[in-house]
């Protein structure tokens, strides 16, 4: 076979790869779309009445045990004392127990939750097999672009909710918020920043891709996972706060909200999230600094992403520090945690597909 031949044949077998590629990636879309709407249907056909028992144990479990009515003697005079209700163990915590879970604790929500799981296991499965042949059709790895970066991003960010599921944490209440976005960011990817298989640049020819791009990749799944709790978490308080303070929630909100874990729950979840990862990312920014002196002469020089990825870096310092500190603990430790996702998330699109620089690499 001659050197022309020998190349047709290797482009036609890589472009045939990219297209297989493509119709995973698609077909993974499809799956998730099922797998969306049974997680849909675990929230919708999960007991209620078995949300309003729990509703019941909480409210039963935060008060005091008193008579309904209290009589003092004060000088002959009978003074009538209402009953107190307590709502904190402590300073900062509430005694509420943990919610049943999106089911509601019914055998048919259940199965629904646990029909969702599958269709997200094979739906993972297929979309890792889309990125592993798209990287194939370009013989790299496949971060080469923004289009290769999302359908990376989407498959991780399943991969560490599924790795939570194995290892028993009862975290199915955040397979809708998940699914719901891993939709949305492949819609993003194949209509949007879609770009067809191409070798890279120059500068990212180096093993340092290999480091870099994946712990980014990684930190940015588990950064996504950590923000979805913390939204929660931020809900579920102030439905606890409108109890403790006599209010009544609305039905949809009492019969979501009673579900999830405890706020507190929900808060100490993000924050070891969040707390676990932050040395991978410090780890990521160390990566490609020295990466940025092999490709460029320098080891910093505070390109639009370089900037950003250390400003991402000091919003989570700061959050990680709040939370050591009384005074910001809670809900002013969240609203932290959520701008420094917010960074990330302008690290991850909005420099690459507006700001022009060095590690503009969008390819749309």
């Amino acid at each position: 076979m001659t050197h022309a031949a020998a190349t047709e044949l290797a482009a036609a077998t890589n472009e045939n790869l990219a297209n297989i590629s493509n119709v995973l990636i698609y077909s993974a879309m499809a799956v998730y779309t099922l797998a969306f709407f049974a997680y849909i249907a675990e929230w919708l056909l999960g007991s209620r009445s078995k949300v309003g028992r729990t509703a019941a144990a909480l409210t039963e479990k935060t008060q005091v045990a008193k008579p309904a009515v209290t009589v003092k003697k004060a000088g002959g005079t009978a003074v009538l004392e209402r009953p107190k209700v307590v709502v904190r163990t402590a300073a900062g915590e509430r005694d509420v127990p943990d919610g049943p879970g999106a089911h509601g604790g019914d055998e048919q929500g259940d199965l629904y939750g646990r029909i969702a799981v599958s269709l997200t296991v094979l739906a993972f499965a297929i979309a890792a097999g889309g990125v592993l042949t798209r990287a194939l059709s370009v013989q790299r790895a496949p971060w080469g672009n923004m289009y290769e970066f999302n359908i990376t991003f989407s498959t991780v960010a399943v991969g560490v909710y599924l790795a939570f599921l194995a290892l028993r944490k009862n975290i199915r209440w955040l397979g809708l918020p998940l699914i719901t976005t891993v939709l949305l960011d492949l819609g993003v990817a194949v209509t949007i920043l879609y770009t067809a298989s191409d070798q890279l640049v120059p500068a990212l020819h180096s093993y340092w891709l290999y480091i870099h791009v994946s712990t980014a990749i990684l930190c940015g799944a588990v950064f996504y996972v950590g923000a979805v709790g913390t939204i929660l978490y931020l809900f579920k308080d102030s439905y606890e706060n409108k109890l403790a303070t006599g209010g009544r929630p609305g039905r949809f909100a009492t019969s979501v909200l009673e579900r999830l874990p405890a706020s507190a729950s929900l808060d100490k979840f993000s924050y070891r999230v969040n707390a676990a990862v932050f040395p991978l990312w410090t780890f990521t920014i160390i990566a490609g600094a020295i990466w940025a002196g092999d490709a460029w002469g320098r080891y910093w020089g505070w390109d639009p992403k370089e900037t950003w990825s250390f400003i991402t870096w000091v919003a989570y310092a700061c959050y990680l520090h709040a939370r050591a500190t009384a005074g910001w603990k809670g809900r002013k430790a969240a609203y932290i945690a959520l701008i420094a996702f917010a960074c990330w998330l302008f690290n991850y699109y909005g420099v690459n597909l507006f700001v022009n620089g060095l590690h503009s690499y969008a390819g749309v």
